[in-house]
């Protein structure tokens, strides 16, 4: 692999998989009246999410306290891949997929192409702990998105950028990680071929 690098996880490296539900903030340090990762668990004290998932958002979050990993997983120039499950309001026309794969325009800079298509069913996920605010008269459909960047609240921005605000996002897998096995407030720790394959995609090896 290019720009693989020998770098050494840390002497007691500890890498978790957690289910983040909706509702919870994406951080340990206790913030009055919400919900965070504290909820969880129990984790070693040293452990910090990779990346941030907005406190509506649900899905993957990894926990490690391998330095090296959460920087090469988390910079944006690295561009590992991130996919998400969003419910949208009306379904994209083919002009909006297309907005979406090429990049739109956040803050004034033009998100890098992602991956997008349009589910003919709908995923099944458990249900969401504050429940979606439909409107009834405005039908729903859900997309399946990667990015290879992480702005913030990134796939509701660009999602409203096309028209399409998003109702429910989930993110299902980042990097070679995926949900399987897991319920909302559920974490497991990595097994060791798990934690070599996430570091080799991610440049690393030793």
């Amino acid at each position: 692999m290019k720009n693989t690098i020998r770098r050494k996880p840390p002497a007691d490296p500890s890498y978790f998989v957690l289910y983040k539900p909706d509702g919870v903030m994406t951080q340990f340090s206790p913030v009055p009246g919400k919900e965070t990762l504290a909820a969880f668990g129990p984790f070693p004290a040293d452990v910090y999410p990779v990346g941030r998932l907005d406190e509506d958002s649900e899905g993957l979050i990894l926990l490690t306290n391998d330095g090296t990993l959460q920087h090469r997983l988390s910079e944006p120039r690295y561009r590992h891949r991130r996919t998400y499950l969003v419910q949208v309001e009306r379904e994209p026309h083919p002009d909006a997929l297309s907005a979406l794969r090429a990049g739109v325009i956040i803050g004034g800079v033009r998100t890098l192409p992602a991956a997008v298509r349009l589910l003919r069913d709908d995923p099944v996920l458990p249900p969401k702990r504050t429940p979606v605010r439909f409107r009834k008269t405005v039908p729903t459909s859900w997309l399946e998105v990667t990015l290879r960047e992480g702005k913030n609240r990134q796939v509701r921005r660009m999602t409203a950028a096309v028209g399409h605000p998003a109702l429910r996002v989930v993110r299902i897998s980042l990097g070679t990680l995926t949900l399987d096995g897991l319920s909302p407030g559920e974490s497991r720790r990595l097994k060791k071929g798990e934690v070599a394959k996430l570091r080799e995609t991610a440049g690393l090896y030793g």
